[in-house]
């Protein structure tokens, strides 16, 4: 059974799906409408524009999901997902493959979303930190006892979680969880603290964008973040997605749950392949790969 998976913020680097466009004429129209949707010129950011510039999250969101329909675009007939899941942000790239949203109608949401995102990581000062090599109740037991809005977000892989919030306590969090025995507490890179109740505002205005938006029915069922298992009904489908922006994702309970229900090789489609090395971690019995292009 073939599952197809769709990566999120990190994946993008400077000159991505650059090969792609010179070498599928048609993918030019695609970008032409993205730029009219976007009212930017995103194929210059991403075939030419800088890391700085890449990883604006108004940019990375709609530079990610734009390079994971070119990939859809150019696999045309051969793609027959049986499965979908996509990692915090590929969960709309996820919902384009499985026919619930255009291309046109994801792109909007994406954007929404993004800018959504940016506004409340301006105003809130939060953070994200990776925590290796700790049990996950542990972790979630010393976040609640920290001072101030600290949360598990990504539930990545066994000994990879990522926590959310207030830089504060998300720094007084990193120290408690080395004392316990971490073997990093690394602060990352990122613009604010996604996946937490700091994205309230913006989980709010994407809700009206979702709720505005049209919705089919899947082809395949998408497992998503906020349940980690396999979801056909549209209801469902949109109060996850709304859910999402301030819950964690479980993407190991993903994971599991698609091989549970017969999965037996992963192909990630997007830049990168983060998705694989987690999805290895949880089950190397699993094949991962790319799509043949």
């Amino acid at each position: 059974m073939k599952s197809y998976v769709f990566p999120g913020q990190g994946s993008q680097f400077s000159g991505m799906c650059l090969d792609l466009y010179q070498k599928h004429t048609e993918l030019k129209k695609m970008f032409e409408i993205a730029e009219d949707i976007l009212k930017f010129n995103i194929s210059e950011i991403m075939f030419n524009g800088s890391a700085e510039e890449l990883t604006q999250t108004k940019v990375t969101q709609p530079a990610i999901f734009i390079h994971s329909m070119a990939i859809l675009s150019v696999l045309k007939d051969s793609f027959k997902p049986d499965q979908v899941s996509g990692h915090s942000l590929g969960e709309f790239s996820a919902l384009v493959a499985s026919g619930v949203l255009s291309f046109e109608d994801g792109l909007k949401l994406v954007s929404t979303r993004a800018k959504a995102m940016q506004k409340s990581c301006e105003s809130t000062k939060g953070t994200m930190a990776a925590i290796l090599a700790l049990e996950s109740d542990l972790i979630e037991t010393i976040c609640e006892d920290v001072n101030g809005i600290v949360v598990a977000a990504n539930y990545n892989c066994p000994g990879q979680v990522v926590i959310s919030g207030e830089l504060k306590a998300v720094k007084e969090a990193c120290s408690k969880l080395s004392d316990a025995g971490a073997r990093r507490a690394l602060i990352l890179p990122v613009g604010g603290a996604f996946h937490s109740p700091l994205m309230e505002e913006a989980k709010l205005e994407l809700s009206i964008a979702i709720n505005n938006s049209n919705f089919n029915k899947p082809i395949c069922p998408i497992y998503q973040n906020v349940s980690g298992t396999g979801e056909t009904s549209l209801v469902k489908i949109k109060e996850n997605l709304i859910s999402q922006l301030t819950s964690p994702v479980k993407w190991t309970k993903c994971v599991n749950q698609m091989i549970k229900d017969g999965a037996t090789e992963f192909i990630e489609i997007g830049p990168g392949k983060v998705l694989q090395g987690l999805i290895k971690k949880i089950d190397r019995n699993v094949i991962t790969s790319f799509p043949d292009l």
